[in-house]
């Protein structure tokens, strides 16, 4: 069993995330919590994985779950402070659950939802595509994948587009606080991010990467056996950026891109 660490991200850790978008933990919550995650998901979603034969469907969402497992994992004491890292002591909302989760299973059928994207923040439209982002990330401090089953390779593993954050930022900073919405972001298919290095978002049950909320990312189809279990929540922050605190990990990879200052 992996041995979870109770200490933060290293100087090299905060780094990477500032240049590449993302860092990985490994053990970030015990694989025990994992397993009580997926037994309660099993139950919400009404299946079994010992009844291969009622996986019908490529993917199963489940909008978001609070019970104490959820709660628990996405609260340990190494999360918190890498939350405090990268975004900023008490500049964040602490979790109430973990969701929403793409229940990903072996299937003869094509995902729909597999296209690159990147998850955009705040609106009120009921069309989601009329959401928006803005260059400050107004409405969220980080974009998490907390893998509550072991996902290689062939386990439908997120795509990420290394570094693709920088170029999401300097395409933003031109709308200024109204942001873009997702229509116009996603208007050539994210192609000016296409040259990035993708990266596979594998690991252990327990795995979480903490991933800056510019980062190009996408789905892909299980090509192994068994379903791939995970969470896809955002980290809120708790108020608007404010210019008199110090500048925290996101926003130096935002000015890092952008040449900026605000």
């Amino acid at each position: 069993m992996p041995r979870i660490e109770q200490v933060g991200l290293t100087d090299g850790q905060v780094l990477s995330f500032i240049v590449d978008g993302f860092v990985k933990l490994d053990g970030a919550f015990s694989p025990d919590l994992a397993k009580q995650c997926r037994k309660e998901l099993w139950d919400r979603i009404g299946l079994s994985p010992d009844d291969p034969a009622g996986w019908t469907e490529p993917v199963i969402r489940v909008a978001s779950m609070a019970s104490p497992p959820f709660a628990a994992a996405a609260n340990t004491s190494q999360l918190h402070r890498a939350f405090d890292q990268l975004v900023g002591v008490d500049r964040w909302l602490k979790p109430r659950g973990l969701g929403t989760f793409p229940i990903r299973f072996p299937s003869s059928i094509a995902p729909t939802d597999d296209g690159w994207h990147v998850d955009v923040s705040f609106g009120d439209s009921p069309d989601f595509m009329e959401w928006r982002a803005n260059v400050k990330s107004s409405g969220r401090a980080l974009l998490m994948l907390f893998l509550l089953s072991d996902v290689g390779p062939d386990d439908a593993p997120a795509r990420i587009r290394k570094g693709s954050h920088a170029t999401i930022a300097r395409e933003l900073l031109p709308y200024g606080e109204k942001g873009a919405s997702l229509w116009q972001l996603a208007a050539e298919g994210f192609a000016s991010t296409e040259q990035c290095e993708v990266e596979l978002a594998t690991g252990l049950a327990g795995t979480v990467f903490l991933c800056h909320p510019f980062l190009v990312h996408a789905a892909q189809a299980i090509r192994g056996t068994r379903p791939r279990f995970m969470a896809q929540p955002p980290l809120m922050p708790r108020g608007e950026f404010d210019p008199a605190q110090p500048p925290s990990a996101v926003q130096l990879a935002i000015r890092r891109a952008c040449g900026l200052e605000f």
